[in-house]
């Protein structure tokens, strides 16, 4: 699949204007051998609890089990012959390393990954079984990063941002755009933040479908950095923070372009919940819908399910986002709240 000339509409967005909701549905065609369309399902446990219809986006079931393969392959299939043959660069927690790894392995790139310490070892042997590098880089995400920008120019490597990228974003919009097909009368979405590039992406979409519908971002209360840095003003740097929310998990960087801008200006409200809530979210999507989800990508659950959210629509959908977790953690979690005297 190496490509050749670069579209004017590829060349543009590289270099000359912003992502857009079009964006979004050229990157829908683009992925389409590398993505799929996820499943919308009814909760009726969420609806009940909140008195609206709330429904599951399930990105849990994609092939790399997250949402990131969306951004990761329409970014690698805008690669020119030259990048390609170079091979790429990216810096993960998990999930993204995992999503650069599917599609460089598809596409036949050589990858390298850069992880800071403490990344799950499931998520760790998932990327080393589709045969990229793996590079350990620091105990922080920032470090990681700082190393990745650095190897990306000494070896001449192509950086597959996790988030702030246009193509990476516009990837990630059509989640959203799946959404409003199936629910067209979706009033609210939550999303699960990191770096943003999910939300930023998501809320293109729906907003062009529907400039009244409400976006809610959902970070863990642990250094929650887009959090605060929209607080703020301006994109910070904040210590890290164990989190059973792993995935969202690192900075947005100081010098942020896209995500930082774009949820400024698509983010309706940004709710924080505890890893106790986190926690039960993820054994009542277990035992409530059949549904393995880890701390990153049950964070929407839980807000809805401990009532942080306090304006709520009447069509909800909530992002989950990814289902990575190492069965004996989910187990543990599951066993914990089950013998409470058993915890801590």
């Amino acid at each position: 699949m190496r490509g050749a000339a670069i579209p004017t509409e590829v060349r543009e967005l590289m270099f000359e204007r912003d992502v857009t909701e079009r964006d979004v549905r050229l990157a829908r065609q683009r992925i389409a051998p590398l993505a799929t369309r996820t499943p919308l399902i009814s909760s009726r446990a969420l609806s009940k609890v909140t008195g609206a219809a709330v429904y599951l986006k399930l990105e849990n079931l994609q092939e790399t089990g997250s949402f990131k393969v969306r951004g990761a392959a329409n970014r690698m299939l805008t690669l020119t012959p030259e990048q390609q043959e170079r091979g790429v660069i990216t810096v993960s927690t998990g999930n993204h390393g995992r999503a650069v790894s599917y599609v460089a392995q598809r596409l036949d790139i050589e990858a390298t990954i850069c992880i800071p310490e403490g990344v799950p070892s499931n998520k760790v042997e998932a990327i080393e079984g589709l045969g990229a590098e793996i590079m350990v880089c620091g105990a922080t995400y920032d470090e990681a990063e700082d190393q990745a920008f650095r190897l990306e120019k000494e070896r001449g490597l192509t950086m597959v941002n996790p988030f702030d990228d246009p193509f990476v974003i516009a990837g990630q919009g059509t989640i959203g755009m799946e959404i409003v097909e199936d629910l067209p009368e979706v009033d609210t979405i939550l999303v699960p933040v990191g770096g943003g590039g999910l939300i930023s992406g998501i809320g293109l979409a729906l907003k062009a479908a529907n400039a009244d519908a409400r976006l809610i971002g959902v970070s863990m209360d642990r250094a929650p950095v887009m959090y605060h840095s929209l607080r703020a003003g301006s994109p910070i740097r904040m210590p890290e923070e164990d989190t059973i929310a792993d995935a969202l998990v690192g900075g947005i960087g100081v010098d942020n372009q896209y995500t930082f801008r774009l949820a400024q200006n698509l983010v309706d409200d940004f709710v924080l919940v505890s890893d106790e809530e986190i926690a039960a979210a993820m054994v009542f999507a277990l035992k409530g819908h059949h549904l393995v989800v880890e701390g990153g990508g049950a964070v929407g659950i839980a807000a809805l399910l401990h009532g942080q959210v306090k304006e709520v629509g009447r069509n909800i959908v909530v992002v989950v986002s990814g289902g990575n977790v190492d069965t004996p953690v989910l187990l543990e979690i599951v066993q914990s709240r089950e013998h409470p005297a058993a915890r801590g």
